[in-house]
């Protein structure tokens, strides 16, 4: 079991910056690809980043590119997400997952096992 804890949300101006964490215990998280997904109300939730197990492969959601980065500390077993330049639109509910079966990064929520109770982000305008 993985039990993944996000931390870091809060309510930012448009063009500020927030940096959530996402905290793994009870099994390392050094081999999975990790992702981060959102979800705002009355949305389906949505991929926005995503990250190979030794951090060298990143994918982002088009919204969210050039933007946001994520990144993890293996030893510290926690994953990041970056976010600069926040705008309105980014105001939801931010997820992280870990993915355990199949090593290669991915956009699909159902490809990942595990979840955090995820943390809220909201940008005001």
């Amino acid at each position: 079991q993985v039990q993944l804890v996000e931390s870091g949300g809060g309510l930012v101006q448009t063009g500020g910056s927030l940096r959530l964490s996402c905290a793994a215990s009870g099994r390392t998280i050094s081999s999975y690809p990790m992702g981060w997904f959102r979800q705002a109300p009355g949305k389906e939730r949505e991929f926005v980043a995503a990250i190979n197990w030794s951090g060298g492969d990143t994918v982002y959601a088009d919204s969210v590119k050039g933007r946001f980065t994520i990144s993890r500390d293996n030893a510290k077993n926690t994953v990041y997400l970056q976010m600069n330049s926040l705008k309105p639109e980014d105001t939801a509910v931010y997820y992280c997952a870990a993915k355990t079966l199949l090593m290669q990064v991915s956009t699909a929520a159902h490809e990942y096992d595990y979840w955090g109770q995820g943390t809220q982000v909201t940008v005001s305008s």
